[in-house]
């Protein structure tokens, strides 16, 4: 017996309408027409569908049998329907984000709030970059967005600049450091430096000073939490380097201070790396925008 999505409508709405001719008023075609699909239907079948005799029309047994497969098949067709539409429109989707960055889930989780109030039809979802190769995961699609300071020249892939922050050093207010204007790498010697349980390479204060000027500190501590990192500094059980805009929007403690590393500063860029077939994406677009607009925010606090 062969089934098609339109005997399964036919009979869902004879039986909603009670009748040949207003199903086929509902269903847009003649009642001819409609007729004769009943019967083809019934021939394929070897039993009778419908119980003519009766008012209104009625299923049989074998017809409500089809109708409970309508009821099953028919709105999972349509919210399938309705979702190619939302792709093709651009209203609904999949944003599945990758974070090369620690300190940026603290920054992402107000954007992404925002983001699901305006996009509520796109799957939204989070998976530290830092666990696998992020990059090579957007390009074979298992991710859709990638945030990264470090972009490569990769087929397919467009890098889109959301903000620059500086790495500043944060130290107790009490400690010998602190009195300096700004710290150079040989002031890390001899310090317990507290970091995020990352690699060193993925690390501004390793990739972008102590590593080049080869020195290293007296101890690595590794926290998951910026709240903790700061505690552990102004308790003065470390040093560490953060993004300036974690150090601002962390007020709660006065007994820290920051200064810039270098005389003049490092400043990093953070990017938004997504498919090039899907960078121009209405809701990709707002993310960015949002992305953009709460780092100035933070940046402003």
């Amino acid at each position: 017996m062969h089934i098609e999505f339109r005997h399964l409508r036919t009979v869902k709405a004879i039986h909603e309408c009670g009748g040949v001719a207003r199903a086929a008023d509902q269903l847009n075609i003649t009642q001819s027409a409609l007729s004769h699909q009943i019967k083809a239907l019934e021939d394929q079948a070897g039993v009778e569908l419908f119980v003519r005799r009766s008012k209104p029309m009625k299923l049989s047994a074998a017809g409500m049998r089809l109708l409970r497969l309508a009821d099953q098949v028919l709105p999972q067709v349509e919210a399938l329907v309705a979702e190619f539409d939302g792709l093709r429109d651009g209203s609904s989707g999949r944003m599945h984000i990758a974070i090369e960055c620690h300190a940026c889930f603290e920054w992402l989780f107000p954007v992404l709030e925002a983001f699901r109030k305006t996009w509520p039809d796109v799957d939204v979802d989070i998976r530290p970059g830092l666990a696998f190769d992020a990059l090579p995961a957007l390009q074979k699609e298992e991710v859709d967005l990638v945030v990264s300071s470090d972009p490569e020249d990769l087929p397919g892939v467009t890098f889109t600049e959301l903000f620059d922050y500086n790495a500043v050093f944060v130290a107790a207010a009490a400690h010998p450091l602190a009195q300096k204007d700004y710290v150079e790498a040989e002031d890390f010697r001899g310090q317990t430096l507290i970091t995020y349980p990352v690699e060193r390479s993925r690390l501004d204060v390793f990739s972008q000073l102590l590593m080049p000027a080869k020195v290293e500190p007296a101890a690595v501590r590794q926290v998951e939490l910026t709240a903790v990192i700061l505690l552990l500094v102004a308790s003065n059980r470390g040093v560490s380097v953060l993004p300036d805009w974690v150090v601002r929007e962390v007020k709660y403690s006065s007994d820290y201070v920051t200064r810039p590393l270098t005389q003049d500063g490092i400043t990093r860029r953070l990017y938004a790396a997504t498919r090039s077939t899907d960078t121009d994406k209405p809701f990709v677009s707002d993310l960015i925008r949002l992305a953009r607009q709460e780092a100035n925010r933070l940046q402003n606090v």
